[in-house]
Formats: structure tokens, sequence, C-alpha cells
């Protein structure tokens, strides 16, 4: 199937690792011209050079760096077509009330406010251009809550409806904004929170429909199809990609 990317722009934050690095490396097989941000210099210049994106520092928790950034990657490579918003999740802790304000506020700022930020700045120009796509890669607790993922089920649920909302109000220009929900990814951050990947995986084969964590490859092939030009005609929806893990419709 013929995507309809080749020569668009995309910016995938988080795009050093796990599922960003997968979905740029997708974008840029399918002949995007690829930008992955990241906090890690060193990180990000491997990623780059391995998908052949170009690589920009920034941390999401700078709300104030993320136009000086954008501007970056627009001169470098155009104005931006294709935005995925990835990040990594904020701490984890079994009692959903020994959060810190601070910790509270921390990922409010990088799970909602920079995301926020990111599609005020790339808006106006996919407005006026008539094409625009905008991922948002969330996570399945937004329906089904995790009991130690309190800081991460609760600003990720509120860009659901965010996201919603500005689809509506986009959706006659051309722009599309829809979200991802992973399930068990075999990424470093589900191996951490597991406590290893063995267990991670022995987790997986219990409570997934499909025996097994997910890869990220399989992530990055859902991604691609929503940052197309063909899915034109969705707008403002979730899609679990999961292994038949969740049980809610």
């Amino acid at each position: 199937m013929d995507l309809g990317i080749d020569g668009r722009v995309a910016l995938v934050t988080g795009g050093s690792s796990g599922i960003g690095r997968a979905i740029a490396a997708e974008l840029a097989r399918e002949g995007a011209r690829v930008a992955i941000s990241s906090r890690s210099r060193e990180k990000l210049d491997a990623a780059a050079e391995e998908i052949g994106a170009s690589g920009f520092v920034l941390d999401s928790a700078d709300l104030d760096a993320i136009p000086g950034v954008v501007s970056e990657v627009e001169q470098a490579l155009g104005p931006i077509d294709i935005l995925v918003c990835n990040t990594g999740g904020p701490p984890a802790n079994a009692d959903p009330l020994a959060f810190s304000r601070e910790q509270w506020e921390a990922a409010y700022r990088t799970l909602v406010l920079a995301q926020i930020a990111l599609i005020e700045r790339v808006m106006p120009g996919m407005r006026e251009r008539g094409f625009g796509r905008i991922l948002n890669v969330a996570s399945t607790s937004v329906r089904e809550p995790i009991g130690n993922l309190m800081l991460s089920n609760s600003h990720r649920a509120s860009m659901i409806t965010a996201f919603k909302t500005i689809a509506r109000a986009v959706a006659g220009d051309g722009v599309t904004l829809n979200t991802l929900l992973p399930g068990s990814i075999a990424t470093e951050r589900a191996y951490s929170l597991a406590g290893s990947a063995d267990q991670a995986e022995a987790n997986a084969a219990k409570q997934v429909a499909a025996g097994r964590m997910g890869k990220p490859e399989e992530m990055a092939a859902a991604a691609a199809f929503f940052c197309s030009a063909r899915a034109s005609y969705v707008t403002g929806e979730t899609l679990a990609v999961d292994g038949g893990m969740t049980r809610s419709i």
C-alpha cells in the first residue's frame, strides 16, 4: 500500500529508543523525511544514523525550548507535515496517593503541556497547507487504569479528550489527530516496570490474549497508517495495539 507520505516531513519526539524509534524508522522507510528528538545527544545521534533521520535535542519538560526546536527542524527539513507525540512515562507507585505535588506537575508538563505546545506550533502551517497528521502515543491505561501508574492514567486520559476536541475543530482543513494505545510492548520501560525482561514476558504470557509481548515494530505499523494520506477520514480516534489484552470495548 502506498501511504502517500513520500517526501513529507515528520517529527517524532522521544524517537531515540523504543516505540518512538520504531515509528521513526517506519516513517523513514515509507519515504518521509524524519526528525527525531530526545534529551540525550549520544543516544539521539546513534539512532538518527541508523534510521536515516535527523536528530534534535529536546527535553519535553522544557516548554520554552519547543518553538525553537520546531524551527530548527523546519529550517533543516521543511514544514512539518506529521507530528508524533511520544514520551516516556512518569514514575510508578503502588500507592496512588503517594505522589508529590512536584511529581504531579512534572507529569502534567511532559504528558499534556508539551504536546499542546508542539501542536500549537505546527498546527497553523498544517491547516494552511491542507494536510497534517498528529499522532499521540498514550497507553491502554486510559481505558483500563493500571494500579501503579496513577500519573500516567490521569494525564494520558486527559489528552484523549483534548485530541478529540482539537480533531473536530480542524477536520475540515485536512488535519487529523489520533491516538495509539500501546499495551504490553517490549521496551525498556516495560521491562523496568515489571522488574526484568523475563518477568515482563512471563506476565504477558498470562495476561495478553496473544500470549506474548508486542514488538515496537507492530506499534509502528499502526502508526504509519494513522500518519498516512490514506487515513484522511480517520480522526479523533484511539486504537489499542495490545494483542487483545484490553477487555473493554
